[in-house]
C-alpha cells in the first residue's frame, strides 16, 4: 500500500491507464483474430477490406501509447503479408 497522498494519487491513476491500456490491447486482439480468421477461411477479398481498419486500430494504439511504433509497424507487415 502507498505511504503518502502523492503515491495514492498515483497508484489511482495508475490503475486507470492500466484499464484503459487493458481495453484497447483486448480490442486489438479481437480485431485482429478476425482478420487472420478471414485469411484462414480464404476469404481474401474480405481480408483485403478488413485490413485498412486492422492498420487503424494499430495506429490508434501507437498514439495513445499502448504500443510501440516499431512493433506495429511488424504487425502491419506480417499482417499484410498473411493475406499475400
Amino acid at each position: 500500500m502507498p505511504n503518502t497522498k502523492s503515491a495514492e494519487r498515483r497508484m489511482r491513476g495508475n490503475e486507470r491507464k492500466h484499464q484503459h491500456n487493458r481495453s484497447i490491447k483486448s480490442n486489438l486482439r479481437g480485431v485482429e483474430k478476425d482478420y487472420r480468421a478471414l485469411i484462414a477461411a480464404g476469404k481474401k477479398d474480405e481480408a483485403k477490406k478488413a485490413l485498412p481498419g486492422v492498420h487503424s486500430v494499430l495506429d490508434k494504439a501507437v498514439k495513445s501509447g499502448v504500443l510501440t511504433r516499431p512493433t506495429v509497424n511488424r504487425k502491419k507487415s506480417r499482417l499484410a503479408a498473411a493475406l499475400n
